[in-house]
């Protein structure tokens, strides 16, 4: 009776996992096998060439270039993203008046599409008509700034996505008795040791959720720095898929690319793997 209940249960997970496997994992072995050769479409050039391009990585000065700059994006945007959401989902989950509207509102940078989102933040950063230089009453070259431009586009960046950490955390923070509040309340906590004690180590598995999340989208980030910047000023905000992208598209360097590709995925595995480890050692409450 198992066999044959085990038996149903994989004729019917079977059409998903044949679709999946047509749609990551030969994307990903031919990304693989890419990178393994010295493909250049302009010079008609293509030759297996080994590890020699993962080789070239190291001494890739850009390459080094934009690693830093994708693990400053990612290590400042997703911090600042897991703070304010932590913040702002206690304070909203005070909140018994119109909560959906809040709620609405809050949400609503994490609804508009990143491209839009990023090119609303362009004219805002404006040196000429931006409405941040209008407040400031000086011309500040945001975009144009070597310093101000990565910055900007984390900005933009821990905008639109600190919503989707306040939804998840408060979805953690309706799972908590109340029973557990008034217990440490009669204990003679206050509200910081009520937080450290009760709320954070119970909210602690799911902002490892969140963060497994936020820093895949971090290490990927393409679309919010393209928009913004292209990757200047003078590739200081050039992150890892932007060089990946004018390594394929622009320069047709289809080997080196995706060997830069690859690195972004084995990147984003390897961040993967280390939150599953902490994540379990964590309490499983959530």
């Amino acid at each position: 009776m198992i066999a044959v209940r085990r038996r149903t249960q994989v004729a019917f997970v079977a059409p998903a996992l044949i679709l999946l496997s047509g749609v990551t994992v030969y994307p990903l072995l031919h990304v693989v096998w890419l990178s393994l050769r010295r493909r250049l479409l302009i010079f008609d050039i293509d030759r297996f060439v080994g590890l020699s391009n993962y080789r070239r990585l190291l001494g890739d000065d850009r390459f080094l270039s934009a690693l830093a700059n994708t693990a400053y994006f990612c290590g400042v945007s997703v911090a600042l993203e897991l703070v304010l959401g932590v913040s702002v989902a206690l304070v909203l989950n005070r909140v018994r008046r119109a909560r959906g509207v809040v709620m609405a509102i809050v949400l609503l940078p994490w609804a508009i599409p990143t491209v839009v989102s990023a090119k609303m933040w362009a004219w805002m950063f404006s040196a000429d008509y931006g409405v941040l230089n209008y407040l400031l009453g000086r011309p500040v070259n945001w975009l144009g700034s070597p310093f101000w431009a990565l910055n900007a586009a984390i900005l933009m960046d821990v905008w639109k996505t600190t919503p989707f950490v306040v939804l998840l955390v408060m979805a953690a923070l309706k799972e908590i008795p109340e029973d557990l509040y008034r217990a440490v309340r009669v204990d003679g906590a206050g509200r910081i040791g009520t937080f450290w004690y009760v709320t954070l180590p119970l909210v602690a598995p799911m902002l490892v959720i969140v963060a497994v999340f936020r820093t895949l989208d971090a290490v990927r980030v393409f679309d919010a720095v393209f928009v913004l910047t292209g990757g200047g000023p003078a590739g200081t905000t050039e992150t890892l898929s932007v060089y990946a992208y004018e390594l394929l598209f622009q320069t047709l360097q289809f080997g080196y690319g995706s060997t830069v590709a690859l690195s972004v995925f084995l990147i984003a595995l390897l961040l993967t793997g280390g939150y599953l480890l902490v994540l379990r050692r964590l309490p499983s409450r959530l």
